[in-house]
């Protein structure tokens, strides 16, 4: 081929860049399913699009088809515009690394790797099945997960490194050659962007240009796929991570240390791999069963600690989540928030079961948390009330023993009570404080008729209270 028919020498080591690229997203075989995302699909299309415009075709002037010929193609690089126009837009749509305000290229590309990719060599890393002790073939070289998982990463690291500027400055020549000067600029200008992200060396915390075995512990700690981005989830047949957690950490929270350092304790020795038990949060309405749990694990996230809210309704799921848990490698909390149930039917003696008595053991990397406002998690009637002694009539001594059954089957319990005036004034001064308000003189005195006039004394009243004095509305009482 000779120089006229290569056109501008500076688009062929582009193209010849773009071929190689191509041949990588082709050869993955463990993380293939990277090639469904959204961001890797673009990629393909833009390069496939950029190898097929031959040289002759992109620097030639534009020159409209002839009736009949090509139709849906007004241009020969109409095609180039689209691409590049949709992999921009899936670019900004990735998801970005925590704290990473940027859209390079090479941090978005793995962070779509870490989200989302589940494959053989990611959940054996996750269970401590392959580390860099253990995981060695019969000749005492890496094993065949290994190996592939080791080419997968090469192939990765050379996709992320493609020069996603110099293939938009590229493109922008080739309008220009053929008189699109305002398209080439707008073009130009988006791949200066780009190359000044590129230049910020943005990469996202990982362990994307390290070997299979750093991959691996990596994994190990943080998790596989959505796992691994995400703390918190609810089961609905089946995973879904809740995107707008609450944010609540140990620090926001004022009072109940007692109550919290039980919680803390049980969850710490269960992170430790000791004996943990299932756990009961029980009391007052408002007293902050449901955000200790919350904050207790949003505190232990980075040491491979996970919360799945399994809704009360939905107990009879609990063996499909059991068995989810039992085949991952991180730690689960199962929160049941506001557990009660309406007497002694099958359900209730279906979530006994399956909490403890069932032919399957509990996995030991998962613990039950569950809150309520009843001690004996169902509604009480006066007919359940025990007979006085003498009477004969042991049946309601019996209902009230299967009421307790399952409370006791939670290794510990913790009563939160309302507070007493003095607990909740210091727990509303907490509150408002940490939201940068300074109690006035009348603050004392709003904040108990606030209790009085709503919901009685709890930190939920008091948050609720500081919540109104935050937005500067006069009280009702005014």
């Amino acid at each position: 081929m000779n120089a006229e028919d290569r056109g501008d020498d500076r688009l062929v080591p582009t193209r010849q860049a773009a071929l190689s690229v191509l041949a990588d997203l082709a050869g993955l075989t463990l993380f293939r399913s990277c090639r469904k995302q959204p961001l890797f699909r673009a990629f393909r299309l833009l390069l496939e699009e950029w190898a097929a415009l031959s040289p002759k075709t992109a620097g030639s002037r534009l020159r409209l088809p002839s009736p009949g010929k090509n139709p849906g193609r007004r241009f020969p690089q109409e095609g180039l515009l689209c691409r590049w126009a949709a992999f921009m837009r899936e670019l900004g749509a990735a998801p970005a690394p925590d704290g990473d305000t940027g859209h390079s290229f090479f941090s978005r590309l793995w962070e779509c790797v870490l989200c989302s990719d589940e494959n053989p060599f990611t959940l054996a890393a996750e269970r401590g099945i392959i580390n860099a002790e253990n995981e060695t073939g019969a000749n005492g070289g890496p094993s065949l997960l290994a190996g592939l998982a080791a080419g997968d990463l090469d192939r990765l690291n050379r996709i992320a490194a493609f020069d996603i500027s110099a293939l938009g400055f590229s493109i922008g020549l080739c309008l220009r050659s053929c008189g699109l000067e305002d398209a080439a600029a707008a073009l130009e200008a988006e791949a200066r962007i780009i190359w000044h992200e590129e230049a910020r060396k943005v990469r996202p915390a990982g362990p994307q240009t390290r070997s299979p075995e750093d991959f691996a512990a990596y994994i190990r700690r943080y998790g596989a796929g959505i796992l691994g981005r995400r703390g918190f989830f609810r089961w609905d047949r089946g995973l879904r991570p809740i995107l707008n957690a609450d944010p609540l950490r140990l620090r926001d929270l004022s009072g109940y240390d007692a109550q919290r350092s039980l919680v803390t304790g049980n969850t710490l020795g269960f992170l430790e791999g000791k004996a943990a038990n299932n756990l009961l949060l029980y009391g007052d309405r408002g007293t902050g069963k449901s955000a200790t749990v919350k904050a207790v694990c949003r505190e232990y996230l980075d040491r491979g600690l996970r919360l799945v809210e399994l809704r009360s309704k939905d107990a009879a799921e609990l063996p499909a989540l059991l068995e989810f848990t039992a085949s991952r490698g991180l730690k689960f909390v199962i929160f049941i928030d506001d557990l009660s149930f309406e007497g002694l039917d099958d359900s209730f003696t279906g979530f006994k079961t399956l909490l403890e008595g069932s032919a399957a053991e509990r996995p030991r990397n998962t613990v039950i948390y569950a809150t309520s406002n009843r001690r004996h998690l169902v509604r009480e009637r006066r007919t359940d009330q025990p007979a006085p002694p003498g009477s004969g009539d042991n049946r309601s001594f019996d209902t009230m023993q299967e009421q307790l059954s399952l409370s006791d089957r939670f290794g510990l319990t913790v009563f939160f009570n309302a507070p007493s005036r003095e607990e909740y004034l210091d727990i509303a001064r907490f509150i408002a404080e940490r939201r940068g308000l300074t109690p006035g003189e009348k603050f004392r005195e709003n904040a108990l008729r606030w209790e009085q006039w709503f919901n009685g004394r709890s930190p939920r009243t008091a948050s609720q209270f500081v919540d109104w004095l935050n937005g500067e509305k006069p009280f009702p009482w005014d």
